[in-house]
């Protein structure tokens, strides 16, 4: 592209991440625009307009049916066909955290086009409540468990936090994961930092939610979509890092910043 790519940050009632999910496309070297979901259903069509769609965090409706329900009726209720089409195209779709939630209980993930708005399409997996449960802040280190996701090349483990209460993927049928990995869609799993432990520090947590084999983030087979549940866009800078002081990198980007540079670089 000879020009910038276009990204939409789709909000909703009750979305807050969608301020600092534009600024950092913005600092990729994209043009953002934070898109109401009512202004969308208006005219769904100017949904092709841009090149990058991203589901950004929050409460999207209060959670009140559950985390991603309401978001996830709306665009299967109202924006079937610009859905598919978009899904279709060489575009990139970004679900973080309450945006993962939505993508998943749309159909969108984990199976992308093949699924989205199929008549016999039965959910195989969902977002459900952490195991704790309760709501659960705290830095998590992730390894990268697919070399076929755009967001995540050159990537091999990254530190991100989590702020989550519905969290843990579970799934219909324990043999998806295996299929899941075949195909390059789990994106990232949970594991053990050298310093993270519980607070009685008597035991790691490499698992923080419970989630079915610590999955983190899911892809679709084609690479170019991905949900996870940590929140990439609040490590932007080195300073945002808990351990900033003692580990020196006050001077450095974030490393949440890699996955919107990817985004942004795949429309180089």
């Amino acid at each position: 592209m000879t020009t910038k790519p276009r990204v939409c940050v789709l909000r909703a009632p009750g979305t807050n991440c969608d301020r600092e999910t534009a600024a950092a496309f913005e600092l990729c070297g994209a043009t953002a625009e934070r898109l109401h979901l009512y202004r969308l259903l208006e005219r769904p069509e100017q949904l092709l307009d841009y090149q990058i769609l991203c589901f950004p965090g929050g409460f999207s409706y209060g959670d009140d049916l559950g985390a991603g329900v309401v978001f996830s009726a709306s665009l299967k209720a109202h924006l079937g066909d610009a859905m598919a089409r978009w899904l279709e195209a060489d575009k990139l779709t970004l679900g973080i955290c309450n945006g993962f939630q939505t993508l998943l209980k749309a159909g969108i993930l984990p199976d992308g086009a093949g699924s989205w708005q199929h008549p016999r399409h039965e959910a195989s997996a969902t977002l459900t409540w952490n195991e704790n449960g309760r709501y659960t802040a705290r830095w998590v280190r992730l390894k990268v468990a697919s070399d076929r996701n755009v967001f995540l090349r050159g990537l091999d483990e990254i530190e991100l936090p989590i702020a989550h209460a519905e969290g843990r993927i579970v799934v219909k049928d324990n043999s998806l994961t295996s299929q899941w990995r075949k195909n390059g869609q789990v994106a990232l799993t949970y594991v053990p930092a050298d310093d993270d432990l519980d607070q009685s520090r008597q035991y790691r947590i490499p698992n923080p939610n419970g989630s079915t084999d610590g999955i983190a983030a899911l892809g679709d087979s084609t690479g170019r979509v991905l949900g996870l549940m940590p929140h990439p866009e609040r490590f932007l800078f080195g300073t945002q890092h808990p351990r900033w002081t003692r580990d020196q990198t006050g001077d450095q980007e974030g490393a949440g910043l890699k996955l919107f540079h990817n985004a942004v670089a795949y429309f180089g």
